[in-house]
């Protein structure tokens, strides 16, 4: 591809720590089946070997492959380091330790145009790392285009990762940027800003080309209440902008009821596998910081029996953790979580 020829799609690669995962990411970029794309792999200032896969490979492929080379300043900065350089017209993000099939790119570009969308969503496989047997396939359900603002509640029951999805790069552009990102949760203050600013669709591929990599021990994740911290003033500046941009009371009830998902459900399930937390205690403070800044997650239409009747199980299983949470069973609902997953080997995702 010369440096003339129209890009279609601009890959991002952030990497840090990932030496033994990058040649495998890379070997599947290099083979997509979709032309007009160009890889740009981040160094987010990787301690390893990084930097070295990423020349070596860009040294075989100089016309698919650019590096940004910078100083670690988190998962945050290095997508935007990325996307600042990107020369397509839509932008996806991968992660350096997983890898995607031949038409992960073009699933998503030309879902985007027969879509006319600003964001298309493919599905994903949970891969084993150990093994390399496929755990679960999920959003992979070809769901009908809507329009975020007419449609807010289908967004909560999208996954929150940024990395099976596609951007259109003036949305990316436009949108606006945190002052103080987390050091947790990236993907989901993205995407919710990314929907404040979508003017078009959001699509779906109906097709699984992603494969999320699942290392041994890594479904009960922990997390510090630094971490957890670092999430609410984030969180807090992205209903900020909601507010400044005046969304509709149908917005802030979506961008409510997924901050309940994920610092009233994930995050407290984190807390309650890391040692030395008082589950309780964090239960009661999360619960004050939704109430206090993200009020209708009590009263959302979009956690309830009748939306999760029309919408499926991820609204069901939104819905039996809001009344946990509101009978305050939350902690002994988070062990029996946890037995499910330690002992019976099931993961039920949120």
């Amino acid at each position: 591809m010369s440096n003339t020829a129209a890009i279609n799609v601009s890959i991002v690669v952030p990497c840090y720590k990932t030496e033994d995962y990058l040649p495998r990411c890379l070997d599947s970029l290099i083979n997509q089946t979709l032309s007009g794309i160009e890889i740009i792999c981040v160094n987010d200032g990787s301690p390893d070997g990084c930097l070295g896969v990423m020349q070596r490979y860009q040294s075989a492929h100089p016309d698919l492959i650019r590096i940004v080379d910078k100083e670690n300043g988190g998962l945050w900065n290095a997508r935007w380091s990325g996307t600042d350089v990107a020369r397509g017209e839509y932008v996806a993000f991968l992660d350096s330790d997983d890898y995607v099939a031949p038409t992960f790119a073009a699933d998503l570009y030309h879902t985007a145009l027969s879509e006319h969308a600003d964001i298309v969503v493919c599905g994903f496989n949970r891969v084993s790392e150990e093994d390399g047997h496929v755990i679960s396939t999920e959003m992979n359900e070809k769901k009908p285009t809507f329009l975020p603002s007419e449609q807010p509640g289908d967004l909560v029951g999208i996954n929150s990762a940024a990395w099976n999805k596609l951007y259109r790069r003036s949305l990316l552009l436009r949108m606006h940027r945190l002052a103080n990102p987390p050091s947790i949760l990236e993907d989901v203050t993205l995407n919710q800003l990314a929907y404040l600013a979508c003017t078009r669709a959001v699509a779906f591929t109906g097709t699984a080309p992603h494969n999320y990599m699942i290392r041994e021990g890594s479904m009960i994740n922990t997390v510090t209440l630094e971490q957890i911290e670092s999430v609410k003033r984030a969180m807090l500046e992205v209903r900020r902008c909601f507010m400044e941009e005046q969304a509709s009371e149908q917005m802030l009830a979506s961008l409510d009821a997924t901050t309940f998902l994920h610092l009233g459900i994930s995050m407290s399930f984190r807390l309650s596998c890391t040692k030395g937390i008082d589950v309780a205690s964090a239960i009661k403070d999360n619960t004050r910081y939704l109430d206090g800044n993200f009020p209708t997650w009590r009263r959302s239409p979009y956690i309830s029996a009748a939306y999760a009747r029309s919408h499926g199980s991820a609204y069901f299983k939104l819905f039996i953790a809001q009344i946990m949470f509101k009978l305050h069973l939350m902690k002994p609902f988070l062990a029996a979580y946890r037995f499910a997953i330690d002992t019976l080997g099931i993961d039920i995702k949120w």
